[in-house]
């Protein structure tokens, strides 16, 4: 399953909102499109948004019927829109940023099929850097996964979080390859299930052990010395550290120390954000009240209740071990070293 691959002339999207009922992929052909479906949590997981909102970009170009001199204009319009889709993961902006110096790049040239062409090139080659990335971070990754190792995992950091393989099951994925005995415990993570609905059918269908677990079983679990190290991925992290990630992750951080257990990020350095200097300046995404209203439709919860949905939480630096990236694993300082890794060839 691909989460999102160009097809023709348009962006094909697995939408993951019908999984894993229905493997349900429809064409988007406009920028439009793409934004409704980020907003929607069609396409989900922060490299995947990045990825999906550069081939947005290109289609904006491609739907522009105007002169070369109102391009600039109009494509700010694109971008304004993508960009609003989903404020915490900042791979969104990294990639769009891309795009738009890209752009900047072709502004000499007055053929637009040829910008045009330019401009989707860059969407693939975002792409091909996530799948290289991904790569690479499963390959660090595997060096602190222990033969016959329980992982616990939370949310879904996996292929279909990303272009191809995943972060967090991107180390997953690279230990089981690597010939390891290891076992997935995948925390549920209400209220959009993606624990349940994703992680468990990506590992499912490779065939890798695994087990899911309601999200208040994680304690019980480690209490029982039945976890051997958390992993987990990202949507943006502070230049000291600091992690959001999906709702919930902080719990399993708090609990993972009070156990003793390693509890490790796994992310692309598109995922840092060194303009962010701590946690508390990260934007946390809102949903709406019906994702914990209601169930796959049916309601669960009065609807005139009274609903707090953010869609992450942050992760103090202080509870992480490490930060899996393609160019290796960062340790605290994080300040430090952070801006060492972003830095380095």
């Amino acid at each position: 399953m691909k989460s999102i691959e160009w097809i023709g002339n348009a962006l094909r999207i697995l939408d993951q909102s019908k999984l894993p009922v229905e493997l349900v992929y429809r064409d988007a052909t406009s920028y439009e499109s793409v934004a409704e479906a980020i907003e929607r949590m069609e396409v989900r997981g922060a490299p995947a948004i990045g990825a999906a909102a550069a081939y947005g970009f290109a289609l904006g170009a491609f739907e522009y019927k105007g002169s070369k001199a109102d391009l600039s204009s109009y494509m700010d319009v694109v971008q304004a829109r993508l960009a609003a889709t989903r404020p915490t993961a900042v791979n969104l902006f990294w990639a769009l940023r891309r795009m738009e110096d890209r752009l900047r790049e072709c502004w000499d040239i007055e053929d637009l099929d040829e910008v045009r062409r330019l401009l989707l090139e860059e969407a693939h080659r975002i792409a091909e850097d996530d799948r290289r990335m991904n790569r690479l971070i499963g390959e660090y990754g595997n060096e602190i996964v222990p033969e016959k190792a329980n992982i616990l995992t939370h949310c879904n950091a996996g292929a279909l979080a990303t272009v191809e393989y995943g972060t967090a099951l991107g180390v997953v994925r690279k230990a089981y390859e690597a010939g390891k005995e290891i076992h997935v415990y995948a925390d549920e993570t209400r209220p959009y299930m993606q624990g349940a609905r994703l992680t468990a059918l990506e590992l499912h269908r490779d065939k890798i052990p695994v087990t899911l677990i309601a999200d208040n079983m994680a304690g019980y679990l480690m209490q029982q010395g039945k976890v051997d190290l958390v992993i987990v991925g990202a949507d943006r992290i502070a230049a000291n550290g600091d992690t959001a990630n999906k709702i919930g992750t902080y719990s399993v951080a708090v609990l993972a120390q009070a156990h003793g257990i390693p509890f490790y990020v796994a992310a692309p350095t598109s995922t840092i954000d060194l303009k962010v200097a701590t946690g508390q300046e990260i934007p946390i995404e809102q949903r709406p009240a019906k994702e914990i209203q209601e169930f796959c439709g049916v309601a669960v919860a009065p609807g005139e209740v009274n609903v707090y949905n953010p869609a992450f939480d942050v992760t103090p630096a202080k509870y992480i071990t490490g930060i899996i990236t393609e160019k290796g694993i960062v340790v605290a300082p994080y300040s430090v070293n952070l801006l060492k890794l972003m830095v380095r060839p």
